[in-house]
């Protein structure tokens, strides 16, 4: 009698069991939101579909939600493809707002040249929200927006070059984010989380408008400014 039994080794589990990451929701929100705006899914159905993305647990309770869509079967993304890095891990930004716009029964609204910070607050009730980030400084690379709207409208405007990602439904009511991948990877990537319930969320790029440009035009006021200054000096002291 062998008293040395051989354990057999555990087998790896299949991948369909694996616990979901933040990346693989927001893999699978994008498809749903596309098929949305395809017209594969009513807005009833995107809104119930995403809200058990939200909940699901593991890689394979979410391609329940996007096994009848062709988007959920296409091949590996073409050579030259840059990810998008993954979300932000819980507690790597903070719950509280750098900033927060807020409209009640009013409009209100932040654009212009102004630091994003890490997370913006945006609260549209029975009022209108726009937050315009196409001009905006971002000193992290990563951004999250809240947005809800009840009974009104947010609108989120971003350069061109960024890449842009959500999360979030609609409630009798149209959220959509426009997803953009940048070819740069350390361009700055910002995600939409949300719902509008009776109300609209829309984000999308604002064409003709990037960082690169923003940064250079800001480099060339800062040149300009400094040979000013140069010329003044160099009369005074008389050469």
């Amino acid at each position: 009698m062998d008293l040395h039994k051989q354990t057999a080794p555990t087998a790896p589990p299949a991948a369909a069991e694996l616990r979901a990451s933040d990346a693989d929701r927001d893999r699978v929100a994008d498809i749903l939101r596309e098929a949305l705006a395809e017209g594969r899914l009513t807005a009833d159905e995107h809104a119930e579909r995403v809200e058990g993305v939200l909940h699901a647990k593991t890689v394979g309770e979410l391609e329940v939600f996007i096994r009848d869509l062709p988007a959920a079967h296409r091949g590996p993304a073409a050579p030259g493809y840059v990810p998008v890095p993954p979300r932000p891990s819980p507690g790597a930004i903070p719950a509280e707002a750098d900033a927060s716009v807020v409209a009640v029964f009013s409009s209100a609204m932040r654009r212009g040249r102004w630091r994003a910070g890490r997370r913006l607050h945006a609260y549209a009730v029975f009022g209108s929200v726009e937050i315009d980030l196409s001009e905006a400084i971002f000193e992290y690379q990563q951004v999250v927006i809240k947005a809800v709207s009840v009974f009104g409208d947010v609108q989120i405007r971003v350069p061109e070059n960024v890449s842009l990602r959500g999360t979030g439904g609609g409630v009798l009511g149209n959220f959509e984010v426009s997803p953009l991948d940048s070819v740069d990877p350390d361009a700055p990537v910002v995600y939409v989380d949300g719902w509008a319930v009776l109300g609209n969320v829309e984000a999308r790029p604002r064409r003709g408008k990037t960082v690169a440009d923003i940064l250079e035009r800001v480099q060339d006021k800062l040149d300009r400014a400094h040979d000013k200054v140069d010329r003044k000096l160099r009369k005074h002291l008389g050469h």
